[in-house]
């Protein structure tokens, strides 16, 4: 997955982590006492977090160069560093294992533990540990894909999962926001699709809860590779956070899925049911917008450059500094910047009565809708051919298939690419819902359509191109629905 954050400070901080230990003021103390051969010599990932604590927390009149994080929100740099894994822990050498801090040149390094000890992790794995063992050794000795071992093939994997989801029980992090979100819960927003063991014992997810869960601002994190070279890992190399593990936790701790970073602005995969901007009152603060402002504090009071609405999933663009949101807004305002959605909707487009509903089995087209706010029942929009603005949508159809909402039912549906010429508010889903569109509502469209229980809306923006504001280059990326 992409960096969360800038890595070039830290990296600094790994580099000396690796001279520490090799000089022998640090060491890897091993926790576990069971090491399979292949691991024996193993490398492992170290990962160091700069963060600074927050200015209530520490003196504010220090003028120390130490002190100095260049921002005017936040005083005082600590560097965080973590292992990979729960077999190994870093230690201070000469020191009690119960001291986890120390100071170089004036600055606080504090070791963060696993968020999961290795005896519970074992003691989690303990119940069925022998009885996966037995079936293991019955296992390869049958001829693998009969009937047998098919069998007991999956009364080890259900055996396995159960062992899993008490390991994965153990795992707590701290969010962003200073609140707790267990790794069950992730998994469930998953689909209980269960991740990879070792899940929540990579360096980053340690780092940055222990961060969140201390009122401490993260700035700056990487990860490198200590130990004997393998097939894709160099010792003493950086590597970006794995897709497999911290891609599936990590946009749950940070609150935002980053898809794109650097100092200008930011690129990311909003998740369907979070607000691009604040709404009226307390209970509507939450946002990309809100989100970002955490991460990201000196970024701009309103760093979106566009919007999706609160239902909709997709790629939204964000501004670090004011040069790059006036300079990307003005691309919107130009038509300078390119995107596509992909929708499911409810029904055979070619067999709805919409007055847009494409002919002679035509995949795709472009429809010129008016349309305006409803006064009377916002943010609604209503068709008016009169004194409604102009929406121009160009559609391909995709495919037409069965698909299972949240409630049972199945529906046939209508999957469709919309590529959007103006930016009108609910522009794709007017067009798809109004006779004088499609008459063929988005699914989960609570506004347009025929709402369905816990049903979210199948609208996601899947592609968008622009220009960056500071280098010009052609900047695209793209995203596919979850649906």
């Amino acid at each position: 997955m992409f960096p969360p954050f800038p890595q070039e400070a830290a990296r600094h901080y790994t580099q000396e982590l690796i001279s520490d230990i090799e000089d022998g003021l640090l060491y890897l103390k091993q926790i576990s006492s069971i090491i399979s051969s292949e691991r024996q010599n193993a490398g492992i990932m170290l990962g160091s977090l700069v963060c600074a604590y927050k200015r209530d927390r520490v003196n504010c009149n220090s003028t120390d160069d130490n002190h100095n994080v260049d921002n005017n929100n936040f005083v005082e740099k600590v560097v965080l560093h973590a292992v990979s894994g729960i077999a190994k822990q870093l230690k201070i050498t000469n020191q009690p294992d119960n001291v986890f801090k120390y100071s170089k040149k004036g600055i606080t390094h504090i070791i963060v533990p696993s968020i999961a000890s290795n005896q519970e992790v074992t003691q989690a794995l303990l119940e069925n540990d022998s009885a996966i063992h037995t079936l293991t050794e019955k296992i390869n000795s049958l001829t693998k894909n009969s009937a047998e071992y098919e069998k007991l093939f999956r009364e080890r994997k259900t055996l396995c999962d159960i062992s899993l989801k008490k390991v994965f029980s153990l795992y707590n992090f701290t969010r962003f926001d200073g609140k707790q979100i267990t790794l069950n819960s992730i998994i469930s927003k998953h689909g209980n699709l269960l991740p990879p063991t070792g899940t929540g014992d990579c360096c980053a997810p340690k780092l940055l809860s222990y961060a969140f869960e201390n009122n401490l601002q993260p700035l700056s994190m990487d990860e490198v590779f200590y130990g004997t070279n393998t097939k894709n890992k160099i010792s003493g190399k950086s590597y970006d956070p794995c897709n497999e593990r911290c891609g599936y936790i990590l946009p749950e701790i940070l609150g935002l899925n980053i898809l794109y970073r650097d100092k200008d602005l930011v690129v990311i995969n909003k998740q369907s049911g979070l607000l691009s901007v604040p709404g009226r009152g307390e209970d509507k603060i939450d946002s990309a917008e809100f989100r970002l402002k955490k991460l990201f504090p000196e970024c701009p009071n309103q760093p979106a450059v566009h919007r999706l609405d609160m239902e909709t999933s997709g790629l939204l663009i964000l501004a670090l500094n004011p040069a790059a949101h006036q300079k990307l807004n003005k691309q919107f305002e130009e038509g300078l910047v390119h995107k596509k959605y992909e929708a499911i909707l409810q029904g055979i487009l070619e067999k709805a009565d919409g007055l847009s509903v494409p002919k002679n089995s035509s995949k795709n087209g472009i429809i010129k809708l008016k349309f305006r706010l409803d006064p009377e029942n916002r943010p609604h929009q209503i068709y008016d051919q009169i004194n409604g603005k102009e929406g121009i949508t160009e559609y391909q159809i995709m495919n037409y298939q069965n698909y299972t909402t949240a409630d049972g039912t199945l529906h046939k549906t209508t999957r469709i690419t919309f590529i959007p010429h103006t930016g009108r508010t609910h522009q794709l889903r007017l067009v798809s819902a109004d006779p004088h569109g499609f008459h063929c509502p988005i699914i989960g469209d609570t506004l347009y359509g025929n709402p369905i229980p816990n049903q979210r809306l199948l609208l996601h923006a899947k592609e968008i191109t622009f220009f960056h504001p500071v280098s010009g280059k052609k900047m695209h990326f793209t995203s596919n629905p979850d649906f």
